[in-house]
């Protein structure tokens, strides 16, 4: 039962990490459940404080991931059209509507052409959309680089502990 746990720990840190950058894996969580199932194993003696430290910064992260790329629109300029655009944007690409690009293209193009249509719509100039369209990409940048982050210094502590 501890090899199964232990192979099952690496599988889900392995799809944590691509679950940081591929759209539609939630790759924090599975990176703390990685964690999570290591726990139960003689391979590792995490605390419990160590196990909702890293649960709540999971939590955290996936949230401030639907949450940045709007932020990101507001700080470069955008008004409340361009925020709800690139809301709407994302909604499209984490549905994945049967229309235009997917996956982590679709992740990316969609919040952006969301704000861009936004500012558009409330009456900005094309300049200013584009500026606002491009903090939803910086928001996006922003996001997947916490995740990722995360999910690597999660795996590093798996490793550590399986390898050392």
């Amino acid at each position: 039962m501890n090899t199964f746990l232990i192979i099952l720990a690496v599988i889900l840190a392995l799809i944590g990490i691509a679950g940081s950058i591929v759209p539609g894996l939630p790759g924090p969580p599975l990176s703390w459940a990685a964690v999570l199932v290591l726990s139960f194993t003689t391979a590792a003696d995490y605390s419990a404080m160590f196990l909702f430290a890293t649960g709540f910064i999971a939590a955290v992260i996936t949230v401030l991931d639907y949450v940045v790329p709007s932020l990101s629109t507001k700080k470069f300029g955008g008004s409340k059209a361009g925020i709800w655009g690139c809301n709407i944007g994302l909604v499209i690409s984490i549905i994945g509507l049967p229309f235009g690009p997917q996956g982590l293209l679709g992740v990316i193009l969609w919040p952006f052409i969301g704000a861009f249509v936004g500012e558009l719509i409330s009456g900005k100039q094309s300049r200013e959309a584009l500026r606002a369209a491009w903090g939803a990409f910086v928001g996006f940048l922003t996001g997947t680089g916490l995740k990722f982050v995360y999910a690597i210094v999660l795996a590093v502590i798996i490793a550590r502990d399986l390898f050392v």
